[in-house]
């Protein structure tokens, strides 16, 4: 079946009762899929949905659509599909009930023969409901893309067409294609399908077809195993994709329905020896948990924002992403596919027990196998996809039940897909609360974060003890990988107690990157690190900030960061796309660059007294411009690895500091502040391996500038970074200030800053930079010239011309 976007023409609304008429404050109003209906939702201290989704609140959302039906579809089939809806979908045709989704993350299709009127105006609403029932922000409404469906009765299913290759060598790799048929006619159907596989410039490299005869009201499957000559695999340094084109051929050889899918070759191997291989290649995971939202898009789902994603996380050093904690997007899959980045693919966040108020547990016992199909027909075709993960600090996960449930979960993915390898994100501490009461007493704990938070270094000596190692056992033996979330004190201990576990950090505390990934180094049973996070996100607020205890009135909130904080404020990349200090600590961590990178403590806190989440980093930036006074005491920590750092101002050396406190590949120096050039010089084994810079700015400017000149009409973004720097391009962060967006020829999709803490709305068109920084974000509906001009008080209007193609 081929797809065609159904996302214009929708209007959305609060959901108003039966005999409720809309006012003023409750019209609907215009909007295009895919759209998060809570984005711009007044936010408030009283948010029911409080700190978990950054305090916007929840609601109940009618999206309505009216479009034509031509009187020759009665003799075809009509789908509408919706790749997902948050959360408990209801849609309704011309006033009548055609389908109900409660999972906000799977993908679900409506049959909407039954409800149509042919050769007239249609209409189709879908309501959704968010209410206090996930722990991070999940946005609202019809935040996926939707896709109306037209084919013949007899046509190739959705997601019909899987293309897997085990059988690989230098030669060749046997490809073995299945092809599901369905049949909505009372007649028995024969039809011929064909295969072409080409290669990613279109040259046709394999070919095959079969005869297919599939009974009134059934579906059947066509096979082909078929040789690829000399293939080119897929993997993380050379993501080679093919693509198969399968047309189906009616009595008289006429198409009568066609199907695209691209895939990739490539061999997967497991053990404790070698750990995880690609094409024979060990790969450790450098891995990032990703939620789903993006920023100042709120949570939509659009191809170039995930691609942007991908493409920033790659390039800060990372190889794989964890879809914490629910089935990540196509669109993300796709750039992850692109780009080479492996998939840790999640499931859900709960099982049958509860975490929040009104989550997913409810109704899990009876749709789970829908939603582990829904998961694995999405990610099928993708050769990023690696690791299934069956589920994330499941909460009755060390019972005999829990036990009981992971077998089931694991076996459902293994007779799906046997192709991948089964996890799950164990948490020893989390999954036994109920038998730890003593310690969550101990620890005042309101939620897990806060006991983690609050826990430290005695976490990690209770998941290593006997009690945790027997509770978790089962669950554990059922998986291909164990995923621990902050248990590597598991790591060594396991080698000897389970000498077959293969183990995984499912989830990592980030300032501990540096001997994390020293154990993935030196153990290979431990395939990979995914640390907590990659890239900031809505939700969770305040859970990485660094507080300052000294101010008038301060109350310790644990890991729950007052309104109004709006944002985690614990990714190594900001929500605009930008790269923190700890990112270039990270990227040291793992081996990919010696560096050095410097990390200005702010010097106008120093000496303040801080308090800090094991999700925070430093309250650091790589600027040399403050303003403070010349001769203000200022802490720099030079990232490096290196046996020592020379750190110079102007020429003048300041000293030199060992490498390796207050933790490891930090240099740490007190100085004073004084504007000029900063250079760090890392040493090894006496001999100079690297040197940074950074320069004092001089007078600030307004700069608007497009990171693409083109950007795709319709459903594309095009990106606008908007500083304040120098005149020679050194970043200003002292001179914040609200900036206002207008555009011309399109229109504003979000604004936004990586300020945490924050009452500004990605709606704009007024937003403060933050640290001297904002992205605007742009799409527009038709081809055609678009004006992005940025005003700010001291400055003169900017502006910068993109096009919509």
């Amino acid at each position: 079946m081929i797809r065609t976007s159904f996302r214009d023409g929708w209007t959305v609304g609060p959901k108003l009762g039966a005999f409720e008429s809309r006012t003023a404050t409750t019209a609907a109003v215009p909007v295009s899929i895919p759209h998060d209906a809570l984005r711009d939702l007044p936010r408030s201290p009283e948010s029911g949905q409080g700190v978990h989704a950054g305090y916007i609140p929840g609601g109940v959302f009618e999206y309505t659509k009216s479009f034509e039906v031509p009187a020759e579809w009665a003799e075809k089939s009509v789908r509408i599909e919706f790749e997902g809806v948050y959360r408990d979908a209801t849609v309704s045709i011309n006033g009548d009930f055609a389908a109900h989704e409660p999972n906000g993350y799977a993908a679900f299709v409506v049959d909407a023969d039954p409800f149509l009127r042919f050769g007239d105006t249609n209409t189709i609403t879908v309501e959704a409901r968010v209410h206090r029932d996930s722990r991070w922000y999940t946005g609202g409404g019809i935040y996926r893309p939707v896709h109306l469906v037209v084919a013949d009765p007899v046509h190739i299913a959705l997601d019909g067409t899987t293309a897997d290759s085990r059988d690989i060598d230098e030669e060749r790799a046997i490809v073995e294609i299945a092809t599901r048929v369905e049949n909505a006619t009372r007649h028995t159907a024969t039809r011929r399908v064909c295969w072409s596989i080409a290669a990613a410039d279109g040259i046709e490299v394999a070919s095959g077809n079969a005869p297919i005869t599939v009974l009134p009201g059934a579906d059947a499957i066509a096979r082909l195993r078929v040789p690829v000559a000399a293939p080119l695999l897929w993997g993380p340094d050379s993501p080679h994709r093919y693509t198969v084109r399968t047309e189906l051929l009616d009595a008289d050889g006429v198409v009568a329905d066609e199907d695209v899918v691209r895939f990739g070759i490539r061999r997967l191997q497991l053990d404790t020896a070698h750990g995880l291989r690609i094409n024979g290649v060990t790969v450790d995971l450098r891995g990032s948990c990703v939620h789903h939202d993006n920023g100042p898009l709120g949570a939509v789902t659009v191809a170039d924002a995930e691609d942007r994603k991908v493409r920033r996380l790659k390039a800060a050093g990372f190889n794989a992403i964890r879809s914490a904690h629910n089935p990540a997007s196509r669109a993300l899959l796709d750039a992850c596919d692109a780009h080479g980045v492996i998939v840790m693919d999640e499931l859900t966040d709960v099982w049958t027990k509860s975490k929040t108020a009104f989550d997913s547990s409810v109704g899990f016992d009876e749709r789970w196998q829908r939603d582990v199909a829904a998961l694995v027909a999405k990610d099928r075709n993708h050769p990023s996809v690696v690791l299934y993960s069956i589920g994330n600090e499941i909460l009755e996960l060390a019972t005999p039940h829990g036990a009981t449930w992971s077998r089931r979960l694991a076996e459902e993915f293994r007779t799906l897909d046997p192709s991948r390898f089964v996890t799950n994100g164990i948490n020893g501490i989390i999954a036994n609360l109920a038998k730890m009461g003593e310690l969550m007493a101990e620890a005042e704990a309101s939620d897990p974060n806060t006991m983690m938070a609050d826990m430290g270094e005695r976490m990690a000596l209770l998941n290593a003890s006997t009690f945790i190692t027997e509770t978790t056992e089962e669950s554990a033996a059922v998986l291909d990988v164990v995923g621990f979330n902050y248990a590597d004190s598991r790591y060594d201990l396991d080698a000897e107690l389970f000498p077959n576990r293969v183990i995984v950090g499912s989830e990592t505390f980030p300032d501990r990157i540096a001997s994390l990934w020293s154990d993935v180094r030196r153990l290979p049973h431990v395939i990979g690190d995914f640390t907590w996070t990659g890239w900031d996100y809505i939700g969770e607020a305040g859970i990485g900030r660094v507080d300052y205890t000294d101010v008038d009135g301060y109350v310790a909130t644990g890991t729950a960061g007052p309104f109004p904080y709006l944002l985690a404020d614990c990714g190594d990349i900001d929500v605009t796309g930008h790269r923190l200090p700890a990112s270039h600590y990270r990227e040291i961590a793992f081996g990919l660059t010696r560096g050095p990178a410097i990390a200005v403590h702010r010097p106008e806190h120093h000496g303040r007294p801080v308090t800090k989440t094991p999700w925070s980093w430093d309250d650091v930036l790589d600027s040399w411009t403050w303003g403070v006074d010349a001769g203000s005491p200022v802490t720099v920590d030079v990232y490096a690895d290196a046996d020592e750092v020379e750190l110079l101002l102007d020429g003048e050396s300041l000293g030199r500091a060992a490498v390796g406190s207050p933790r490891p590949i930090i240099a740490r120096f007190e100085t004073v502040y004084r504007p000029g050039e900063l250079v760090a010089v890392a040493f090894a084994d006496g001999a100079e391996v690297g040197r940074a810079v950074l320069r004092t700015a001089g007078a600030p400017a307004l700069v608007v500038r497009a990171e693409a000149p083109v950007f795709a009409a319709g459903d594309g973004l095009g990106y606008v970074e908007i500083v304040l720097e120098d005149a020679s391009g050194v970043l200003v962060p002292t001179a914040d200030r609200a900036v206002t967006v207008s555009v011309e020829g399109g229109e504003l999709a979000g604004i936004g800053s990586g300020r945490a803490r924050t009452e500004e709305s990605f709606a704009g068109p007024t937003v403060t930079t933050h640290d001297g920084r904002l992205i605007a974000i742009v799409r527009a509906a038709a081809a055609g010239e678009v004006r992005v001009t940025a005003e700010a008080e001291g400055f003169a209007p900017v502006d910068v011309v993109l096009a919509a193609r």
